[in-house]
């Protein structure tokens, strides 16, 4: 019997995006995460005593800035060296040769596969065959896996390879591969990387996306980290179990308001879901985005208030643990429960402001605004553009609901004052 771990995009050193606008978000924290993942990594490569570790491409996330990425990187592998643990290493878009230009020499145990085409590397000690073919570039578009080697008979074989599998949307066709062609191939074990969702694809043979060891921004939600593999001496028999890494926790947490009346029970209701995700991410930095959602009397209000409300819900992290609990925003995807056409008959003047928030289009400035506009250079200008036109139909009615809601809060508190 043999163990492994498999792991990949690690992406050491990311360089921290959107945090700069909370003065509030625990950069330092969130800053060194990759890292704490990596020793993380070697941590339980050691305690488990695995015999070899295997990176799936992005160990690191493009150039480095300085020397001490890879500092840290040989320390951490020097200390697997000490036990004999060796690591076998492929790159991948965002580590391709073209794109990291400063290197340090590796430590011996570290063996990193070509790129200009596959190799094999035979374990000194154990029946396992390892192939695998980094990026050259950023942008490999060929199917690497087609001149993958056939197996090593009578050996346990891996392949290594960064690839979109099945050519998912939103990641890039890189080194693009399908399900049925790596089973067919003949190896026990794919050891995927590129996809940051950890992801069994198939079983005996086994192809498999281990996901990233560190969610780097609240689209990462969930547990990160690798898989720790067991394979039994028949080498035919293999076990993956996931093994979390990661020491920051993204959460977005979906809060319905249906059925809400008052605020101070969505408060109460953020308050219960912060407590339960804390709990989940055992010890780690929670960083949560609250997003609500449903039809409520409250959804005027929230777009009206949504600078205090955010402030509140930052206000009760605080209090359940101001060390382990960072709101990263508060988005609102509520809904109203108030009916237009009724509203609209009350006076002449709220249906003239009703019919004008119908007639509203968010591509479209206000004369004097465009006028403004033109006034300011244009390097003033970019950011204010794009909050001020939304490029997509989903962002569009985002801004058109955030008007109408305030309209209507506004309209209803004049109301209540007279």
């Amino acid at each position: 019997m043999f163990t492994f771990l498999h792991a990949a995009d690690i992406h050491l050193d990311s360089p921290l995006t959107g945090l700069s606008q909370h003065d509030e978000a625990p950069t330092e924290t969130i800053r060194v995460a990759t890292r704490a993942a990596l020793t993380r990594l070697v941590d339980v490569a050691l305690e488990e005593k695995v015999d070899f570790v295997l990176i799936a491409g992005d160990l690191y996330d493009g150039d480095w800035k300085d020397f001490g990425t890879g500092i840290s990187f040989n320390k951490e592998m020097r200390r697997l060296e000490s036990q004999q643990i060796l690591v076998y290493l492929i790159y991948g878009n965002h580590d391709a040769a073209s794109r990291v230009t400063k290197s340090l020499t590796l430590p011996e145990n570290v063996h990193v596969f070509p790129t200009k085409q596959p190799a094999t590397f035979n374990h000194p000690t154990l029946p396992v065959s390892l192939h695998g073919q980094g990026f050259a570039t950023q942008s490999v578009t060929e199917n690497l896996a087609e001149n993958y080697p056939v197996p090593t008979e009578n050996h346990y074989n891996i392949g290594l390879l960064h690839t979109n599998l099945g050519d998912r949307e939103g990641h890039g066709n890189y080194a693009p591969s399908s399900l049925s062609q790596l089973v067919a191939h003949g190896y026990h074990y794919w050891a995927l990387g590129h996809i940051h969702i950890r992801e069994i694809h198939h079983k005996n043979p086994h192809v498999v996306y281990s996901g990233n060891t560190q969610g780097r921004h609240v689209k990462e939600t969930g547990p990160k980290g690798c898989y720790l593999v067991t394979v039994d001496d028949d080498l035919e028999n293999t076990k993956c179990k996931f093994v979390a890494l990661d020491s920051v926790r993204w959460e977005n947490l979906q809060v319905s308001c249906d059925g809400i009346v008052f605020e101070h029970e969505l408060l109460q209701q953020i308050r219960v879901q912060l407590i339960e995700s804390l709990s989940e991410a055992d010890g780690r930095l929670l960083a949560a985005r609250i997003t609500l959602t449903g039809h409520t009397k409250l959804h005027e209000l929230l777009h009206a208030e949504r600078s205090r409300l955010r402030a509140e819900c930052q206000s009760i992290g605080l209090e359940i643990d101001p060390d382990l609990i960072w709101l990263e925003d508060l988005r609102l995807k509520t809904h109203t429960l108030i009916n237009p056409e009724e509203l609209a008959k009350q006076d002449d003047l709220t249906a003239f402001v009703l019919d004008a928030l119908k007639a509203f289009d968010p591509n479209t400035l206000p004369a004097p605004v465009e006028t403004l506009m033109r006034k300011i250079p244009a390097e003033a200008t970019n950011a204010l553009q794009a909050s001020l036109k939304p490029q997509t139909e989903q962002e569009r009615e985002a801004m058109r609901d955030e008007i109408s809601a305030i309209v209507l809060q506004a309209i209803a508190t004049s109301d209540s004052v007279e």
